[in-house]
């Protein structure tokens, strides 16, 4: 019985971080991390969202004289979706501009991941059901599809 509370206690105490695993949707690649980011890039301006930024955090490791495999964030976003979050609550101004990470795994797999939209603004007092949110959702579906050679 003790083993059972033991077992039990410890598989609640992991519950949290496996079910915050949930709220990030992950794309397989066909593709390297260059290149996936490449057609993420090119599949987001061609949509008329701005990239405010690519992030190569390979090359900022390499920097320190550390190794990392290739990995690569990029910070975009469509003021007419982000304004109107922003309007409805300002804090939604912490999550946006959205980000997507396009990240080399362990078995040399390339994938895409991002925060799912309609967890992404839990802590704030914006509806689930509010359109940009819907819109969100559509377009990083969209985008991280095309970047992934799907």
């Amino acid at each position: 019985m003790k083993r059972f509370l033991v077992a039990a206690a410890m598989t609640l105490t992991a519950l949290p971080a496996l079910a915050s695993n949930d709220d990030i949707i992950k794309v397989k690649s066909t593709s390297d991390v260059a290149t996936t980011m490449d057609r993420l890039e090119a599949a987001v301006t061609g949509a008329g969202a701005t990239v405010f930024a690519r992030v190569d955090h390979a090359a900022g490791a390499a920097s320190v004289d550390l190794a990392l495999d290739p990995s690569q964030l990029l910070i975009f976003g469509n003021p007419k979706m982000g304004t109107a979050a922003m309007q409805d609550d300002p804090v939604a101004g912490l999550f946006l501009p959205l980000k997507v990470l396009v990240y080399q795994n362990a078995a040399g797999e390339t994938w895409l991941a991002y925060h799912d939209p309609e967890d992404t603004f839990d802590d704030t007092t914006i509806n689930d059901d509010a359109a940009y949110i819907k819109m969100m959702t559509g377009a990083l579906g969209k985008l991280t599809a095309a970047a992934a050679g799907q």
